[in-house]
């Protein structure tokens, strides 16, 4: 396999967008004369805007605005990255930032925290779920944006900050004093055996650098526990480095299946992924679990698992990026990413969908949509623009659309009643109820959780109290949704509360009680083993 630098595999949220970039970089892109000729066109408006424009300009912001509109006529992740959102994208790239390690919300205008990270300097001072921070080094919080909190919260390793928290029913507050440090950013959300089975679940949210250390490390701990079959959940997992997807399928493929290779339009961008052999996981019968969030790196994950017929894929089908950037740095800090080549799975297709126009691309437009149910054999009707190729086994798969389940299992469809309680009221709820319930609840339960999965459940004096307060916030109430949902609800709320109590694990292994994707890949294991051949 052959190397040649960072690629990037993700879908780009519209946050890294713009650069300040000077006029004297643009002659520099190759492409001739033609291109030359172009640059003096533009060097020549701007210089009149320049002179003569009746208010005065900015160079740098046209200069921008030029190359913006540059890169969005090639394709919709090709995209510029300004000096001040670099440190952002390495942080999110390379796991890790400095602060006080706190996932926070504002309810109510007031910053409340949602869970401390573990082993973060919030968590080892005791700082816990649903903690209110109303002041911050004696300074007024309640109130403050989003930006404005973390701004105040994040800093230097070795700095401190001095927050004011209101705790449930303590009339006083309580001070912290936190120094910061180096909080990760962890890629695998989740990983924990399934109750009272040997199915090990890990969820991973996005190929970041730590990505695949992380995953190996929560596979050989849940393998130690009695693990023998795996669900790897990649739903809403945008991508992220292309060397981290094909070590993580290296893990489950054999030696010398080819897992992706990529082809551009300078052959210094062709290259050849391949199974290295003596992958951990190659023998551990394999579902993926994806929707329409899971895009690039997790598409070529799964993209190679179901053309190998290595496992299972399940769930709605996936965003359809098959499209390969590279960095290139500025002088003036910034950056950005050119797409420089195409890739494709193991059987030759690509799964990118049509990008000409971007926002029926971004809306998610050109997926290929199939009814619930079994798609073993992939029986959806294929065009020019989804040409058909075959599994290692003979199965039918096709390019473009994105990478279709085996199985199509689509999520809830809510009613109105819980898109409006979850919007107004269900985060407030959640917070009341721990308040007047939390030192009871982890009294008695917290060290029983597998208690309080089988036998919590939300009384009719909390449903009562939902009702008011989704009333007193304008929501229409009615029964017969409410009966729809009720489940859904109850289990919402009941995975909050394990948060709060514990910790991340502990709220998905409620999660997916209610999880129709995963109730479903529940029952495929047998499939799974007689398609990949292994026990």
């Amino acid at each position: 396999m052959k190397k040649f630098g960072l690629l990037f595999l993700g879908v780009l949220l519209g946050t890294l967008l713009g650069v300040v970039l000077a006029i004297r970089f643009l002659p520099r892109f190759s492409g001739g004369n033609g291109a030359r000729e172009q640059v003096k066109k533009f060097e020549s408006i701007l210089e009149n805007a320049e002179r003569n424009y009746v208010d005065g300009v900015q160079p740098e912001k046209l200069t921008e605005a030029a190359i913006k509109g540059l890169l969005n006529e090639l394709d919709p992740h090709s995209v510029y990255i300004p000096a001040s959102h670099k440190q952002r994208e390495k942080e999110e790239l390379y796991g890790s930032f400095e602060g006080i390690g706190i996932q926070f919300e504002i309810l109510n205008d007031t910053i409340t925290v949602v869970t401390p990270i573990i082993g973060g300097p919030s968590e080892k001072l005791g700082i816990r779920a649903g903690d209110k921070i109303v002041k911050i080094d004696s300074k007024n919080a309640v109130g403050l944006a989003d930006t404005a909190v973390i701004k105040r919260l994040k800093g230097e390793k070795g700095t401190q900050v001095t927050v004011s928290i209101k705790r449930g029913a303590m009339q006083d507050l309580v001070d912290f004093t936190i120094t910061r440090d180096k909080i990760p950013i962890y890629s695998v959300s989740a990983s924990f055996l399934i109750p009272n089975t040997d199915i090990g679940y890990i969820s991973v949210n996005q190929f970041r650098a730590t990505m695949f250390d992380e995953f190996v490390q929560a596979a050989r701990k849940l393998r130690s526990e009695g693990m023998k079959r795996m669900i790897l959940d990649l739903r809403g997992n945008p991508g992220g480095l292309l060397e981290q997807a094909f070590e993580m399928a290296d893990a489950f493929i054999p030696d010398g299946k080819k897992i992706v290779y990529t082809k551009g339009r300078q052959a210094a961008f062709d290259d050849d992924y391949t199974a290295t052999g003596g992958g951990e996981f190659e023998d551990i019968p394999l579902i993926i679990l994806i929707d329409a969030g899971s895009a690039s790196a997790s598409e070529i994950v799964s993209g190679a698992v179901q053309d190998l017929d290595r496992g299972l894929i399940v769930g709605e089908t996936s965003f359809g990026k098959g499209l390969v950037q590279r960095p290139y740095e500025l002088s003036d800090g910034s950056s950005y990413r050119l797409t420089i080549s195409r890739y494709y799975t193991p059987s030759g297709r690509s799964i990118q969908r049509d990008y000409k126009d971007a926002g029926k691309y971004r809306a998610l437009q050109g997926r290929t949509e199939t009814d619930e149910g079994d798609n073993f054999e992939h029986k959806e009707k294929g065009d020019s623009a989804r040409p058909a190729f075959k599994t290692l086994g003979g199965r039918t798969v096709y390019g473009g659309g994105g990478i279709v389940p085996d199985y199509v299992v689509k999520s809830d469809t809510a009613t109105k009643l819980f898109i409006e309680i979850a919007s107004k009221v269900l985060r407030e709820f959640c917070d009341r109820y721990m308040n007047e319930n939390g030192d009871r609840l982890r009294k008695q339960y917290q060290n029983e959780f597998p208690s309080f999965l089988s036998g919590f459940t939300l009384n009719s004096d909390a449903i009562a109290m939902l009702r008011q307060m989704a009333e007193k916030r304008g929501v229409k109430w009615n029964d017969a949704q409410f009966a729809t949902d009720e489940r859904i609800m109850k289990t919402y709320i009941k995975a909050q509360i394990a948060r709060s109590i514990w910790n991340v694990n502990e709220k998905v292994m409620v999660d997916i009680t209610a999880d129709k994707q995963v109730q479903k890949a529940l029952q495929l294991f047998p499939e799974v083993q007689k398609l990949a051949k292994v026990k």
